[in-house]
């Protein structure tokens, strides 16, 4: 869903990033670039981690994104806006936060030109809820639209609303800050043996050459590389907690 957002910029970036850790394990584990080839299964593995890395990243954004349309959207709401004027001034109130460009700035935008084609605000916010497919927004739009027929204080229960979803983004917002430092260090820890191997073989390149160009030595690195790659994998499944 979320795959979408990536810019081809970034895409470039991901390919060029893939290329060098391919070229790097060819190097640093056989002494070679001729064996990069047989590193593809491994660089398109990493390709789709960082691919779906970046669009979690994505999605955290507009999750905060979303909480200040929310809330900006429940303040016009209290200053007595109908919804269709309440979604149309809300994103006028974003547009000095967030550029162009920004995934909250093209939704708002997005139903208030549904809007001017004469759809109800019911039906433009149930869309944007299909078009995220985020549990956040899917959670309000519920909310908005049973306040809207249940005939009571609909302000009111909005607002909590509002105020529900703000606090359950901010608290997983200081959990991904206090998980930082846990990824940073383990992504320091993936490039120490890299670091390391090669700071030997500029420094005591004949200590290393038993390991490079003979069967017994490959076979050696081979099984090293399939250590690393499983300490790499148990390492993410432990850092990528879902909150």
């Amino acid at each position: 869903m979320w795959l979408q957002d990536i810019r081809k910029y970034e895409y470039v970036f991901g390919v060029l990033r893939t290329a060098f850790i391919m070229a790097a394990m060819s190097y640093v584990f056989y002494g070679s670039f001729r064996t990069f080839p047989l590193f593809i299964p491994v660089g398109l593995l990493s390709l789709r981690e960082w691919a779906a890395d970046l669009a979690k990243k994505k999605e955290q954004e507009f999750r905060g994104q979303f909480k200040d349309g929310i809330q900006a959207l429940a303040t016009v709401l209290k200053a007595g806006y109908s919804v269709e004027n309440a979604i149309r001034e809300a994103g006028r109130d974003l547009a000095p936060v967030y550029g162009k460009d920004a995934r909250i700035r093209r939704e708002f935008d997005r139903m208030v030109h549904q809007m001017s084609m004469n759809m109800t605000a019911a039906a433009v916010l149930e869309e944007f809820a299909l078009r995220t497919g985020q549990e956040d927004v899917e959670d309000f739009v519920n909310v908005f639209t049973a306040a809207g027929k249940s005939g009571g204080d609909s302000i009111a229960i909005i607002r909590n609303a509002v105020k529900t979803i703000s606090e359950k983004v901010d608290t997983e917002k200081e959990i991904q800050t206090m998980l930082a430092s846990q990824k940073l260090e383990f992504h320091i820890m993936c490039a120490v043996p890299f670091v390391i191997i090669l700071y030997m073989k500029m420094t005591f390149g004949d200590f290393l050459d038993i390991l490079y160009g003979n069967p017994a030595g490959a076979a050696v690195m081979t099984v090293c590389l399939g250590i690393y790659l499983g300490a790499y994998r148990l390492g993410r499944n432990i850092i990528c907690i879902e909150i």
